[in-house]
């Protein structure tokens, strides 16, 4: 992918990892106006090409009375406030068809969550807004398969296409990093590594998905250090009371001291 052709990125020349960080979910205008600030001021700094994450609306709960969103359109135009008032692209998450066309209108890429990547309407519909796809690998899927989903955004004429790796099923409860499918996954399109995703503990008995964030670090530096292109990862102020996915968050306090480390293992990697 040519991050030059994602509107607002900067920083397309620094040689660095990309980012795709934000909060969960999109929980209110105030919220994610003062991470994406966090975020902006931080990858300035280090000249790491940033993209803002926030879902505008949660279609995967595992309880009906979990959060789900603040209105589609409502949660979009944050989103889109948050592109223009910082000048950096967005990306959110889609869950059916319909989805595609509404939020092309907002973000610059369109993300397919990883439960949905084999879905070829969803794949197609997104593929044929002309945004850029990123494609999270199914937990459920081997890193050779995804070079079929990557294939579907192709066939539709449309080559701005990632792919995401976000962890394997280990079990009922657990997930499971296999860092050799990241140069597997590099033959088919630009590879992310989902950090705090891969570190879910999913189908808790409580219906909560709970979370091992004291091992971002790890996963993270393992990541830069077999070259993934990109990092993906879901940072709050205060992830015990997020409203999505606060079990595996990064607290954002502790975001300059990684992406530090971060490019630092990054700059000694491209001199080997």
């Amino acid at each position: 992918m040519n991050l030059n052709l994602i509107p607002k990125i900067k920083h397309t020349q620094s040689n660095n990892f990309f980012l795709l960080a934000g909060p969960c979910a999109i929980e209110g205008e105030d919220m994610a106006m003062q991470i994406a600030e966090k975020i902006v001021k931080i990858t300035d700094v280090l000249e790491i090409p940033f993209i803002f994450k926030g879902s505008f609306k949660k279609a995967n709960r595992s309880r009906i009375d979990s959060f789900t969103g603040i209105g589609d359109e409502k949660a979009l135009k944050i989103l889109k406030k948050v592109s223009e008032t910082f000048d950096v692209p967005t990306v959110t998450d889609i869950h059916e068809v319909s989805d595609a066309a509404l939020a092309a209108e907002y973000v610059d890429v369109l993300q397919i969550p990883a439960f949905l990547v084999r879905q070829t309407d969803l794949v197609v519909a997104a593929a044929n807004t002309g945004k850029v796809v990123n494609l999270k690998k199914g937990q459920f899927m081997s890193p050779e398969s995804m070079q079929h989903a990557v294939k579907k955004v192709i066939d539709c004429g449309n080559n701005q296409v990632t792919v995401t790796d976000r962890g394997t099923m280990f079990g009922y409860q657990d997930m499971i990093v296999d860092y050799r499918g990241i140069p597997t996954m590099q033959q088919f399109a630009p590879t992310i590594l989902d950090i705090t995703h891969s570190l879910q503990q999913p189908n808790q008995t409580s219906g909560v998905t709970g979370g091992r964030p004291d091992m971002i670090g790890t996963l993270a530096r393992a990541g830069v250090a077999v070259g993934v292109d990109g990092l993906f990862l879901e940072t709050h102020f205060d992830p015990a009371n997020a409203k999505s996915d606060g079990a595996n968050m990064l607290d954002i306090q502790y975001l300059e001291k990684l992406l530090s480390d971060l490019v630092a293992i990054r700059k000694t990697i491209k001199t080997l």
